[in-house]
């Protein structure tokens, strides 16, 4: 270890036992003669590297005789937030004392925060600079999925600032989720910033509103995103100037004096405006439960079991087992979803000893089955497993002591009590004489009833994931995702979404090419990674995880493509998509337009503006230019007018802003529909939407004869892109060759290419080629239609590669379809199946989905429809050796159309293989259909 470091590690690990408020009051602190005798290194050897740490920033020098340091952190935490570089010297002890305020010193309500010193250290730091920040604070924005505790910490936030005498102690604290009123923007915004009388349908009184309501404290806004963009617009500029307007009001001659705090599950970037986003300084990240270290996750588990333990006034004990499973078990509500379930079972193991006073008890065995599920979370994870292990004990037991409760009420807690519905039901059960065992069953039954619809709301898709397992293994996955992690940590940038199936796909593809001993063609591209020294360095220490991880050698050219990759799935690349802004004469053309746009494709970024027959033409272009600022999302703007002076207005938008601006005249709702499905969800270019919009007329066709000559001259072909070419590309040729092949007996080609070749080979290819679309991991931005390549394996990917080439004047062919779907259930049933052949398997399970269709009367979602049939998959097989699960809950479902669905279906379509699934087995496919489908039982 070199000597500056064992000068600064003594600083750091031997505290003085004073607090550091005592140490200066009495002109202690470390010293280089202290320092010099402990570590037996010559004193004038001490002060050089005692200044150089000074320098660094490290440690904070108090001038005098002696000269005393203290460490920069400790100092931090004593005041409550970061000290700027101007606060690294001063003259005096008195000096620095002056900056303690007694009111910081004592102990901080985020003190009984578990992390706070280690995951949450910096969240917590940022918070307290947030609310210390003079004069009053500043704006800060949560991010963080579902259940990470942003609606905790934004509490503890407030009562910081109480602490720091930042507010008084009767200040406001008002809490407001946008999604209450997101399908009634008007009526959102009146519950935000009130309404006059008048200002729309039924205000018939004045109404002040939350931000009137806030005043002199904190208002926070959960789930920001669903503000709509004008709600977004009057936000800021309550933010920039401490004004707002009612709804009805003209002018903006209110003020306020309130601090926002808003939090959000999504991506600022995509779901925020830019113009909002920049007035918030400050942007706090909380870690999911799974980023929390392992002791943490334990003592989250023993907090929240002690909640419990309290308000039923009994010991809780647990086994080690069935505390891995409740913390594995959190695939989408993070502490939020650990919560319900420790309420779940901590209620069936109190219904299990009710009429008992000893404890409570929680074992695997007794866990619900969904629950259980999550020790196999950790299946691949042995090293996270062992880390949580080791804060366990076989046999844990939980007092019921009151803990420090950091938070009143939250939105994981239940409107009802279980433990008192479970004492009132069995008391009017045991008063009625019902034997014990059905007395729990009734019960258990009531206790799933309540949970499960408590805690489904908070319950996200978890789609993407699970598109990905269907392709590649968990535990790629789970390397993928640490890769990420480390990634956008060391780089300081984010990757784009397609990021992990793209590292997925590419390493799955070069672990089989290595299994299987075929040889590794690699194209030199050490040019292309010379403009990325970090990616290509990042890069070098994954190739190394790679190999201690699979256990395989990893050629050093690889490291080339890995760096290829990284570099081109940065978020910087993605740049959002081009605007579509319509502007036309009229008091609703444009607004009309673009809501049947809106309806039919989804929210894009498209937005209209009418222009009044008298209003003057410099008014209107004002608007436009500042609308323009607001959309540009670094991809230009493509505005769609009808005529007159609004033709000429695109050049000149271009000039003022800087945008990128192309005008297309003589607009109608098609051509809005064209261009925002050209630009939301074909992801073009401005120029190559321009030009394949200039000459559009409606659905009847375009009017580009040249085209279409020069098209039909040249082989129809697709084009996959991935990183070397191989592999992955190939796979993708083949899945796409195969949907091809179902669709049309015209000749197309799938040509498959190198992300490193992509702009030679492109340009090269359209000279030979009509490409239809390109297909993978990267844009290849030239003006064809691109699928990236989770949409194709989403639920409409093949039928919008269809659309794509029905659009090319190709004749398709009614036939089958799902070939993608089909493939992924072949191929995870290759996995589980030992008896029965998958290839003739899956023709069986094709029936049984059609059938079944049919008796339901509705088609089944493509991606709930590869889990189901798996299952059916699995479950014949356990019928051809006799080994068919027990559903041991009650079979209440029996009597249902559901359920006589499918039966018939069994009947129909299992019965020809000389197999029968037993009534538990489809019980356990009702449970299925209602868990992941719920509509389908309304």
């Amino acid at each position: 270890m070199k000597r500056i470091d064992r000068i600064y590690e003594f600083i750091l690990e031997n505290p003085s036992t004073k607090s550091i408020r005592e140490q200066l009051e009495n002109n202690e602190g470390f010293t280089a003669t202290t320092i010099s005798e402990t570590l037996d290194i010559l004193r004038n050897n001490v002060s050089m590297e005692l200044n150089e740490l000074h320098r660094q920033g490290k440690i904070i020098k108090i001038v005098g005789r002696p000269v005393l340091y203290f460490p920069k952190r400790t100092v931090e935490e004593e005041i409550g937030r970061v000290l700027s570089d101007n606060e690294l010297e001063f003259e005096s002890c008195e000096a620095l004392l002056k900056i303690l305020k007694p009111s910081i010193v004592e102990r901080s309500p985020f003190d009984d925060l578990i992390g706070v010193n280690d995951s949450l250290k910096t969240p917590v730091e940022q918070a307290k600079a947030a609310v210390l920040y003079p004069p009053n604070g500043l704006h800060t924005m949560i991010l963080g999925q579902t259940g990470v505790g942003k609606t905790l910490f934004a509490n503890l936030m407030y009562r910081f600032s109480q602490h720091a005498k930042r507010l008084p102690a009767d200040a406001p604290f008002i809490i407001f989720n946008c999604a209450d009123y997101y399908n009634n923007p008007q009526l959102l915004m009146s519950h935000i910033f009130g309404h006059v009388k008048g200002a729309f349908t039924g205000a018939e009184n004045d109404k002040g509103g939350l931000v009137e309501k806030a005043e002199g404290g904190i208002l926070f806004l959960d789930e920001i995103h669903r503000l709509p963009p004008e709600g977004q617009e009057m936000i800021f500029y309550l933010m920039d100037s401490g004004t707002y307007n009612k709804l009805g009001e003209t002018d903006r001659t209110r003020k306020s004096n309130v601090l926002i705090i808003g939090a959000t599950t999504e991506n600022p970037e995509s779901s925020l405006l830019k113009t909002f986003m920049r007035r918030i300084p400050i942007i706090i990240t909380l870690p999911s439960l799974e980023e929390r270290t392992a002791f943490e996750r334990v003592e989250l588990l023993k907090y929240l079991l002690s909640s419990e333990a309290h308000r039923v006034n009994k010991p809780i004990r647990i086994e080690d087992e069935a505390a891995k499973a409740l913390i594995g078990n959190t695939t989408y509500g993070n502490i939020g979803q650990l919560k319900s379930n420790i309420q779940l079972v901590c209620a069936q193991g109190f219904l299990n000893s009710f009429d008992k006073d000893d404890e409570i008890l929680i074992d695997f065995k007794t866990l619900p089955i969904n629950i259980k599920d999550g020790f196999f979370h950790f299946s691949n994870r042995r090293k996270e497993l062992q880390a949580i292990a080791e804060y366990l004990e076989p046999y844990t037991t939980i007092f019921p002591e009151l803990n420090n409760t950091l938070i009143t009420s939250d939105e994981y807690e239940p409107n009802f009590n279980l433990y008192k519905i479970i004492e009132d039901k069995a008391s009017i059960l045991m008063d009625q004489g019902v034997e014990d065992d059905d007395i729990k069953k009734f019960i258990k039954m009531d206790i799933d009833i309540h949970l499960n619809s408590f805690y489904n709301k908070f319950k996200n898709t978890i789609h993407n994931r699970e598109n990905i397992l269907k392709i590649v293994n968990e535990e790629i996955l789970n390397f993928a995702e640490g890769i990420e992690q480390r990634i956008e940590h060391q780089l300081g940038k984010k990757l784009n979404e397609r990021f992990l199936l793209a590292f997925s796909l590419h390493l799955t593809s070069f672990i089989k090419r290595i299994e299987s001993n075929k040889p590794l063609k690699y194209t030199n591209i050490e040019n292309v990674v010379n403009d990325q020294p970090e990616a290509y360095e990042l890069s070098r220490e994954i190739k190394d995880d790679i190999e201690a991880t699979f256990h395989i050698r990893v050629p050093n050219m690889e490291v080339m493509y890995l760096t290829l990759l990284i570099s081109s799935l940065l978020k910087e690349q993605e740049n959002a998509r081009v605007a579509v802004l319509v502007a036309t004469h009229g008091n609703n053309t444009a607004s009309s337009m673009v809501s049947v746009a809106k309806k039919l494709l989804g929210e894009g970024l498209v937005e209209g503006i009418d222009m009044p027959l008298d209003q003057s033409p410099k008014i209107v272009l004002d608007k436009l230019t500042e609308r323009a600022k607001e959309m540009d999302m670094g991809r230009g703007l493509l505005l769609l007018v009808d005529m007159g002076s609004l033709t000429s207005f695109a050049p000149v938008i271009s000039e003022r802003t800087g945008i990128p601006v192309r005008s297309i005249d003589m607009v109608s709702t098609a051509t809005v529909i064209e261009a925002v499905r050209k630009s939301n969800i074909l992801d073009m270019e401005l120029d190559s939407i321009y030009d394949s919009l200039k000459d559009f007329r409606g659905y009847g066709g375009y009017n580009s004869d040249d085209d279409t000559l020069d098209s039909n001259q040249k082989p129809h072909a697709i084009v996959t892109i991935c990183a070397t070419g191989e592999g992955t590309a190939e796979k993708l040729q083949l899945f796409i060759e195969n949907i091809l092949d179902t669709i049309t007996t015209d000749a197309i080609k799938v040509i498959p290419i190198g992300l490193h070749e992509m702009d030679t080979r492109l340009e090269q290819l359209q000279e030979e080629n009509d490409i239809l679309m390109a297909v993978g991991i990267q844009d290849p931005k030239i003006q064809i239609p691109f699928i990236p390549l989770e949409r194709l394996f989403g639920i409409d990917g093949e039928e919008q590669l269809v659309s794509l080439v029905k659009q090319r004047n190709i004749i398709v062919k009614k036939g089958e379809t799902g070939r993608i779907a089909k493939e992924i259930i072949e191929e995870s049933l290759n996995e589980f199946l030992t008896y029965l052949n998958p290839k003739k398997t899956i023709e069986i399970l094709s029936s049984f989905a059609t059938v079944l269709e049919k008796k339901l009367g509705y088609k089944l979602d493509n991606t709930f429809k590869i889990n189901l049939l798996i299952h059916v998959g699995c479950a014949l097989e356990r019928m051809v050796l006799n080994d068919g699960l027990v559903y041991r809950e009650p079979k209440t479902m029996l009597e249902t159309d559901i359920f006589s669905a499918l039966e018939q279906t069994n009947k129909e379509v299992i019965y020809k293989m000389n197999l029968k699934l037993t009534n538990d087995e489809l019980c356990y496919l009702y449970d299925i259909l209602n868990e992941i489908q719920p509509e389908v039982l309304s």
